[in-house]
């Protein structure tokens, strides 16, 4: 009971962080694109070499009505774009992409066009099995030299593909490089959508690992080669909970002006989280990637333009800085402006507001900077104008109260949801005499422009954030009284991941009138991550405050950004969010829980083993696992080896031995650090016990509900078998081990580890359901008919003496057929003890199944093109793992309690879950090894 409370508690402290991280996010506010006529996927015949290397995948172009009939043939004359599907993707999933662009040109002159090709990858689980990465790395090299003969006949034919990689797919895109024949000219630009470029999602075989590290070497050793390839990675945000958006920045070297990472929700013009799904088709984010095609393709040649200048021009508009002025517009010399005085206004006051009226009419303000340039540092503007013209010039030539000459500012502007905004830094201003807004309104348009004069450092005041473990308890709050449209609140010590906060911004004005809305910004220096809210005036607006990665030096920490009301005041509230900081654990330490499950289950296993040699029989399964959380006996040893490491004759040491480099916290930092053996951030010591206890608290339930599902299983098969009395039931006996060894061995050989591996556990599973219809029969009989036997009274635990190989346990003799002629206590006991150790056998079993899960299914969905699954990561590795599951499906407590080595097999699993911890968070196939060498020693004892 007590352990159940208190897993309890913890159950409740992790289902509240579960919650958080699938449901704490903002709402999907994602717009869904839509097909205006019926989408054709047309097949893009490949040579039969390829067809046959590849059979279970595929290229094909989109198209929609009337397109998709001219482009019958495949007679094509546009630029060429290849979308690539992600982990179980389909290749469907660039209609979104092909339907805008379709709709884009049909708006267009002068036939500029796209072709959206795709590639049937067969939905393959490529983000869990990694032994087809390569194969699809290599069908990809195949598809961009067949779509790129399709424009053989033309005048100008491409040169070039552009890639569009969703999840798995923007990583192979990136392997593409890799390939020893490979062409880099053959792809300028790649675009990833929600792919894991840092590190992969779960480790779970060596295949990803080695994908990783190839593409890692080539990108960061070998940039130079690659500087003229520009990339672009989106993260989807907070709503992505399967690759968290910290795992999408690009490793490669630090300064590369042509590889961008940020988040969605920093996009201008998108500014919502998406999850790892709707990225593909969210509205807001298809038509900022379409602008950018668009505008990529020279018109000269109507293919993707070769000028990488160009090519980060453009992607700078559409997905770092909005400057609100169009690309073709750079206005080198000073332009002219009106010279009608009525339309000119001098601003002497720090302040301008101005609504345009409805009439149509010219209006230009003016304003001075001779007078400010001392007393302020630069000059904020913004207006809910969202016409895409210049509006802010300073003025180089000025006769009377009018400029007549002036240089355009207007590519500093930045649009935000309910306006576009300009900040001028004065000091960049040295050759300007005055600044002119445009507030004119020709077409009778209303709108209103503010304007003023900032000191940047009066405007911007600091909070420091609660402790991360004050609970919500404690607040920081800081007021400002708004005499200005733009401050700066600095989050003093928020800059780590696994901080989270619940922001309160509570807005009141005295006196109520029209304003425009607030914006309050949430700005990462060191990442492009910035999460934008709209609120109006007055409101109380919740805003969390979490990061997608921490900051890697002494940069500043994170900033809350004001854009207010003038006369205002706004109160900043922040309190810690402690479901939100569950939630941040499990986002990026989730992948980490089966360690420790594993170890809970393997330190239940050896409380088992002491129980038996100390006793005779095993503590009851839920006691053992209740009892596997041991922070104090794991987690001190690796603390202590992380303290040795730091010593460089250990580290020479430990290298000398060819140990592997140690696994710590998976990589928070957007600062391209390896993922094995490089700098990763101290993260608090109790974040290690944290997960500990998670781990604990799913080992524990998980084993409960696996008991469950086997007592109800049972229940079931009852009626359909004969009831049992014998405690050798399900048994194979010595000669069946061998054979059943063999033939699993044979299958597993011949088509997938996995299937052995699963198999051998389905047969210990109908030992464990026939030893519990074999104890419910006993104690049904027992109790029908009381014992008579004295010498089963005086032997209750007489389970030791008993049930051996050929031996009848006390008060119970074997007749000649070989039944049992009359039941005792002891026997019952000795099912019961043989039961409760197979149920915690059985609980260890179940992580190398789910480890293996990805490759078995992976397995059996190409099982039409190939009967073996190869690479099979699996295989040969698991042989000593299923010959121990093997031979431990007959293993009973009485010849555990006879064994010679059973005192040393119960020294080995504390040792072996201090390396697990050690060396298996980032490398989750290594789980198995360790069980591994902990189930061989086990079965080997049975047997001695």
């Amino acid at each position: 009971m007590r352990f159940s409370m208190f897993y309890g508690a913890a159950l409740v402290l992790l289902v509240a962080g579960l919650r958080e991280l699938l449901t704490g996010s903002e709402e999907n506010r994602c717009s869904m694109t839509y097909m205006y006529e019926y989408p054709e996927y047309r097949r893009v015949t490949l040579p039969r070499r390829v067809s046959r290397l590849y059979p279970a995948y595929g290229l094909y172009l989109y198209g929609e009505g009337l397109y998709a009939q001219e482009t019958r043939a495949l007679k094509l004359s546009g630029a060429p774009v290849l979308f690539l599907p992600g982990n179980a993707g389909s290749y469907k999933q660039a209609r979104s992409l092909g339907s805008v662009a379709l709709r884009k040109a049909e708006s267009l002159d002068g036939g500029v066009h796209l072709n959206v090709f795709t590639v049937d990858f067969n939905e393959e689980l490529v983000a869990l099995y990694g032994g087809s990465l390569r194969k699809q790395t290599l069908f990809l090299h195949e598809c961009i030299k067949a779509v790129l003969r399709l424009y053989k006949g033309q005048e100008r034919p491409p040169r070039s593909v552009v890639l569009v990689g969703h999840s798995m797919g923007g990583v192979v895109a990136r392997a593409l490089f890799t390939l020893p024949r490979f062409s880099p000219p053959l792809v300028s630009l790649i675009l990833t959508q929600a792919s894991p470029h840092l590190a992969p999602v779960l480790a779970l075989d060596t295949h990803l690992l080695d994908f990783y590290s190839a593409v890692r070497e080539r990108w960061v050793r070998h940039a130079d080669s690659l500087a003229n390839v520009t990339v672009l990675s989106v993260g989807g945000g907070y709503r992505d909970y399967q690759v968290r958006s910290g795992l999408t920045t690009l490793p490669c070297s630090p300064g590369d002006p042509n590889k961008l990472s940020l988040v969605a929700t920093a996009v201008p013009r998108t500014w919502v989280s998406t999850d790892h799904l709707s990225i593909v088709w969210c509205k807001e984010l298809v038509l900022a990637t379409v602008r950018a095609f668009f505008d990529l393709i020279d018109p000269e040649t109507n293919q993707f333009t070769d000028s990488v200048v160009r090519r980060m021009e453009v992607l700078h508009h559409h997905f770092i800085r909005h400057p609100v002025r169009m690309l073709e517009e750079t206005p080198e010399a000073p332009l002219p402006l009106p010279d009608s005085p009525e339309a000119w206004n001098e601003v002497n006051a720090l302040r301008l507001a101005y609504s345009a009226p409805k009439e149509g009419q010219a209006k230009y303000f003016l304003f001075a900077l001779s007078s400010r340039r001392k007393a302020y540092s630069h000059f904020y503007c913004r207006s809910n104008n969202m016409e895409m013209s210049s509006w802010v010039y300073g003025c180089v030539q000025k006769t009377g109260s009018m400029c007549v000459r002036a240089v355009d500012l207007s590519r500093g502007t930045e649009l935000l949801p309910p306006f576009k905004v300009l900040v001028l830094s004065l000091s960049d201003l040295s050759s300007v005499s005055h600044l002119v807004v445009a507030a004119s309104n020709l077409n009778g348009k209303q709108f209103t422009v503010e304007c003023e004069w900032q000191r940047q450092e009066a405007q911007t005041m600091s909070v420091s954030v609660p402790h991360v473990l004050s609970f919500g308890l404690t607040s920081s709050d800081v007021t400002v009284n708004s005499s200005g449209l733009l401050h700066t609140v600095e989050l003093e010590h928020f800059h780590q991941v696994y901080q989270s906060f619940r922001i309160t911004v509570t807005s009141h004005c005295k006196v109520q009138k029209d304003r425009m809305a607030n914006v309050y910004r949430m700005k990462v220096p060191w990442f492009r991550e910035d999460f934008l809210t709209t609120a109006s005036v007055p409101s109380v607006t919740e805003i969390s405050g979490m990061l997608h990665t921490s900051r890697p030096g002494n940069t500043s920490s994170a900033l809350l950004q004001l854009h207010t009301a003038p006369n205002c005041q706004y109160k900043v509230l922040v309190r810690t969010s402690f479901p939100r900081v569950m939630g941040q654990v499990l986002r990026f330490c989730g992948p980490q829980l089966p360690v420790y499950m594993a170890v809970t289950l393997l330190l239940a296993c050896g409380g088992q083993l002491w129980s038996i040699a100390r006793t005779g029989k095993p503590l009851e399964a839920s006691q053992a696992v209740g009892w596997g959380l041991q922070p104090h006996k794991v987690g001190l040893p690796v603390y202590l080896l992380q303290l040795l490491l730091g010593c460089s004759q250990f580290q020479e040491a430990w290298s000398a031995l060819g140990l592997p480099a140690m696994d710590a916290l998976p990589p928070t930092t957007p600062d391209h650090s390896t993922l094995e053996g490089g700098p990763v951030d101290e993260w608090p010591r109790l974040l290690g016990p944290l997960l500990y206890l998670l781990g604990a608290t799913l080992a524990f339930w998980g084993s409960g509900l696996l008991r469950l599902s086997l007592a109800l299983l049972s229940l079931a098969a009852a009626p359909l078998t004969r009831p049992s009395v014998a405690p050798d039931c399900g048994t194979l006996g010595r000669q069946r081990q061998a054979l059943l060894f063999l033939v699993l061995s044979i299958v597993g050989g011949t088509s997938c580890g996995a299937v052995a591996i699963v198999s051998a556990f389905l047969i210990h599973l109908y030992r464990v359901v026939r030893l519990q219809m074999t104890e419910r029969s006993l104690s049904h009989m027992l109790n029908l008919a009381p014992e008579k036997n004295n010498g089963g009274e005086k032997n209750n635990g007489g389970e030791k003496n008993g049930a051996g190989t050929g031996a009848a346990p006390p008060g119970v003799h074997r007749e000649r057929n070989g039944g049992w002629a009359l039941l005792s206590e002891g026997l019952l006991h000795q099912v019961r003890s043989d039961l409760q150790l197979h149920l915690s056998l059985s609980a260890l079993f179940t992580l190398p199944i789910m480890l293996s899960a990805p490759s078995l299914l992976h397995w059996a969905h190409n099982l039409r093109y190939s009967p073996r699954l190869d690479p099979d990561s699996l295989w040969p590795h698991t042989l000593p793992l299923l010959a121990a599951m093997v031979l431990l499906i007959d293993c009973s407590c009485h010849a555990l309690s006879h064994s010679k080595l059973l005192r040393v097999v119960c020294h080995l699993p504390l040792p072996l879950c201090v390396a697990m911890v050690t060396f298996s968070p980032l490398h989750l196939y290594r789980v198995t090894y360790f069980l591994s060498a902990a189930l061989v020693p086990l079965a080997v004892s049975c047997l001695l």
